[in-house]
């Protein structure tokens, strides 16, 4: 009997997880169709939004740029930032601001919706899917309310996450410049940049998890939060690190393309929004399969509590 239960409650690794996700979309050749189809929009306008992402980073990070003994004075260099940052360059970052809230999050929100409902249905029947129950979707308005209040909850989460970590390390930049020399400069950088991939992802795995529930739990808001938390209890690691490697899956494609201006061109920047979008969508079929199996780890465990509270009362 103890062996049954050790062996009912081993948790699954990453590893594990992500053999489960790449079975449910390698298996089912309609599927894979029906998800590039879906995620055509999103393709679309993430590598117009990506041009215009890396023009803006790759200027604004030349106008500001001075040679290391520029840095003498941490006030100094705050003003010169200032009158070097043109109404021009505000008013892209704005327009950047806006794309990424707007256009962005509602594409991505239409995409998940979708991805996310499919790989619950394959993962539950473990059979391949016809077109025709791929198109058989049903439609709550008052799920898909609550799910955009949920991402609306998300979207808030990170991006207050990411301005925050942005300003820390931006401040830590112009700080440590100025007062270290360059290899101690380079070491405390990237441990700062470390933590920051870790507090995101981190908190991405539960985020992603709520926004997974809302879905297929129809549990919104707030309540989807505690509830990814409740359910996250044990499996933290995992699901960190499982962010952790989408992310930097996601910023490897796009160092390489900052550094040899890809913008400029547009094959590269092409290249890179395919296997971003390749990425996001096994990151989302991820999150269902992890959810499923946090949720019947759970159970098991409620089950395995109620068994050993029964046998103690026989006793």
């Amino acid at each position: 009997m103890d062996t049954n239960l050790i062996m009912h409650n081993q948790k699954k690794g990453v590893l594990d997880i992500l053999k489960k996700a790449l079975q449910i979309s390698s298996k089912n050749i309609n599927f894979i169709i029906f998800i590039l189809i879906i995620s055509s929009p999103l393709f679309c306008f993430l590598v117009y939004y990506e041009f215009f992402l890396q023009k803006f980073l790759v200027e604004t990070f030349e106008t500001l740029y001075d040679p290391l003994d520029y840095f003498y004075y941490y006030w100094l260099e705050i003003f010169h930032i200032a009158e070097r940052l043109n109404k021009k360059t505000f008013l892209e970052f704005i327009q950047l601001v806006f794309l990424y809230l707007v256009p962005l999050h509602l594409l991505e929100f239409c995409t998940v919706l979708v991805i996310v409902d499919l790989t619950s249905k394959i993962y539950r029947e473990e059979r391949p899917m016809s077109l025709k129950d791929l198109l058989n979707i049903p439609v709550e308005v008052t799920r898909l309310k609550g799910t955009f209040i949920t991402f609306v909850y998300v979207a808030i989460l990170s991006v207050c996450t990411l301005l925050g970590l942005t300003w820390l390390v931006t401040t830590y930049f112009i700080l440590l410049r100025s007062c270290f020399s360059y290899v101690l400069f380079a070491a405390v950088c990237g441990a700062i940049f470390v933590s920051v991939l870790t507090i995101y992802s981190a908190l991405s795995a539960e985020c992603n998890m709520s926004i997974v529930i809302s879905i297929l739990e129809g549990i919104y808001g707030v309540e989807a939060l505690a509830l990814s938390a409740y359910f996250s209890r044990g499996n933290y690691r995992c699901g960190l690190n499982l962010m952790l490697l989408f992310l930097l899956w996601e910023i490897g494609l796009r160092f390489p393309c900052l550094y040899f201006g890809c913008y400029e061109e547009g094959y590269g920047i092409v290249a890179q929004i395919s296997l971003v979008c390749l990425g996001n969508a096994l990151k989302w079929i991820v999150c269902v399969v992890y959810f499923h199996e946090c949720k019947k780890q759970i159970l098991e465990k409620k089950y395995d509590e109620e068994v050993g509270t029964d046998v103690s009362a026989v006793d």
